[in-house]
């Protein structure tokens, strides 16, 4: 069975920031699973028996070799979108989370090819489709 596709896919979706105004975003590959060459703020899927913090923990350390020092539970979405023609329906949980920049690098090259800091005001374009939906649902909290 495929998360997302055969049943709703459950995943945490994090907004990494310095604490100083600036927000971390990865480009996306051509093998990335899609939104090829868009900038990211990061997500992952949620596996059976782990939990909700764990899962942050380890993605943010996985796809940016990065120290959690803090997290703030923003809230949640429904995403419905189409993958490779097919429905899909993930239940977002979103975070404003803030890491420790030293250090911060690409740890999965084959998803992402670019990594850098920006501000709220100077976003990279283009961005993640479903970034503009997560950006006007939280921006006062961000």
């Amino acid at each position: 069975m495929k998360s997302g596709v055969d049943h709703i896919g459950v995943c945490v979706v994090y907004f990494c920031h310095d604490g100083k105004g600036r927000v971390l975003m990865a480009r996306r590959t051509e093998n990335s699973r899609d939104e090829h060459g868009r900038w990211d703020i990061g997500g992952g899927r949620i596996e059976f028996g782990d939990t909700v913090e764990n899962t942050l923990r380890k993605e943010i350390q996985e796809e940016y070799n990065a120290k959690v020092l803090d997290f703030e539970f923003l809230g949640f979405r429904d995403v419905h979108r189409s993958h490779n023609g097919e429905p899909t329906h993930w239940l977002a949980l979103d975070y404003k989370v803030l890491i420790d920049p030293e250090g911060i690098k690409i740890n999965e090259p084959h998803k992402f090819d670019s990594l850098d800091w920006f501000t709220i005001d100077n976003l990279p374009q283009p961005v993640h489709s479903q970034f503009p939906e997560f950006l006007e649902k939280y921006r006062k909290k961000l």
